[in-house]
């Protein structure tokens, strides 16, 4: 993409109505702008890097078996009813009438959907074990929206929902999920640990939130400080194998580590002291085992192998992609803009051209594009008419891994410049490293 065809509303002040550092650098980046309070447009950086996150959660989720559909966002207030919790669920809950006088609402979470959708098709117990999830808006009326896209109100979620015969196989779809997420995190460049957590109103007695260590976090959280030194890194996954997923279950949550709401404090002072400690961390991703709480109320049932009905056993889980760029941003910036990891940037690697109409320059800056862009790679090129400072502050603020400069001084001596946005270190490098170097960064990359 060329800089100067392309949509980029960047701003140079602080916006007033920031108050975290991943909302001030959306709206200055020109990913988002407000449309209403805690609702908010995605313009084409912020809508690139979302989509991104969306097709690394879809790549995970498939690679463990879990089927992918898609619900409405308006869903009908009588199943809401026939579960018991849509009087329950409190203001947080949009809700409306159409034309006809029935009761609606802005799906906050699809429980009660998902499970209908199983009752009307799924009878036998040979049809199990089913994973379905969705990437779909969600809507939660916050009484308070802030910090950006942290907080809002509508918000792009991941969700899915396991139908199991019995419990042993609910929680192997647990564990399944805590394994898959783990490698989207790891992916998406952060460091989410699991902790428990208190279930809400979901309902359950097994959860774990995915919790990224920030300032910024609205959560406060305790735990063992050798948690962060656990990587899923490049390990060959059989999610079918329900005694390695346990074991990497376990050795992700048998260390301390619990938000506020289940905090122990006698169980924390047996972890030693230098290793305790207790910080911030925003959520970006809940896993829940309810059993039957939705199964038996929805009469989701299946024939078991001795021919009697059995209620199946549920979980659900979730993971925030919306409010993940946020998160990422809080981990990852200096007081230049946003740094970007590999696995989610928007273009793979900026391009400057420091004297723009220079012949030389221009063909050679053409030249990487091209070649780049044959790559399958996607270059962001500056070809603006602009000073050089104000291109290195835009590509600062964008927070591109990788840039490439190109001027007429270093073309004499046949190199170009290549820089890595989160060292600040620079190499010269002929124009066809550079572009071997991007390449070989990228393969790298999960």
């Amino acid at each position: 993409m060329r800089l100067s065809r392309y949509f980029l509303p960047v701003l140079k002040e602080n916006p007033s109505e920031a108050q975290i550092v991943s909302h001030r650098l959306m709206l200055r980046a020109g990913m988002i702008k407000q449309a209403a309070a805690g609702i908010y447009s995605w313009l084409p950086l912020g809508f690139k890097v979302l989509r991104k996150l969306e097709n690394i959660v879809h790549e995970e989720q498939i690679r463990a078996g879990h089927i992918p559909i898609q619900m409405p966002i308006l869903q009908s207030a009588d199943l809401w009813r026939e579960s018991g919790r849509y009087d329950d669920y409190g203001q947080e809950m949009l809700r409306m009438q159409d034309r006809h006088g029935r009761d609606m609402l802005y799906t906050p979470t699809a429980e009660e959907l998902v499970t209908d959708i199983f009752r009307g098709h799924v009878s036998s117990y040979k049809d199990l074990p089913l994973t379905l999830y969705q990437i779909q808006w969600k809507f939660r009326d916050e009484i308070r929206p802030r910090f950006g896209v942290m907080r809002g109100r509508e918000f792009y979620m991941k969700d899915g929902y396991n139908f199991d015969l019995t419990k042993e196989d609910a929680l192997h779809a647990y564990n399944r999920h805590l394994v898959s997420y783990l490698r989207t995190y790891e992916r998406m460049g952060l460091q989410a640990i699991p902790m428990r957590a208190d279930s809400g109103p979901i309902g359950g007695d097994d959860t774990h939130e995915f919790l990224v260590l920030a300032d910024t976090g609205e959560s406060e959280v305790f735990y063992d400080s050798a948690v962060t030194d656990i990587r899923l890194g490049q390990r060959d996954i059989d999610y079918d194998d329900k005694a390695q997923c346990q074991a990497i279950m376990e050795e992700f949550t048998s260390l301390y580590a619990r938000t506020d709401e289940t905090h122990d404090e006698a169980l924390f002072q047996q972890v030693p002291e230098e290793r305790r400690r207790s910080a911030r961390g925003i959520e970006v991703g809940q896993i829940f085992y309810f059993g039957t709480k939705y199964s038996e109320p929805l009469g989701a049932t299946v024939q078991g192998p001795d021919g009697k009905q059995v209620p199946v056993h549920m979980g659900s889980h979730g993971i925030g992609v919306s409010r993940l760029i946020g998160a990422i941003i809080e981990a990852s910036h200096d007081d230049k803009g946003i740094i970007w990891p590999e696995g989610v940037t928007p273009f793979h690697c900026g391009i400057v051209n420091l004297k723009q109409g220079d012949d030389e320059a221009d063909a050679a800056c053409d030249k990487i594009y091209k070649a780049l862009t044959a790559l399958g790679l996607e270059p962001l090129y500056d070809d603006r008419n602009e000073r050089a400072g104000g291109k290195f502050a835009t590509m600062d603020l964008i927070g591109l891994p990788w840039r490439i400069t190109v001027g007429p001084r270093g073309l004499k001596n046949g190199v170009v410049e290549l820089t890595s946005r989160r060292t600040g270190e620079s190499e010269e490098l002929s124009p066809e490293a550079a572009v071997t170097r991007i390449a070989e960064i990228y393969e790298r990359t999960v």
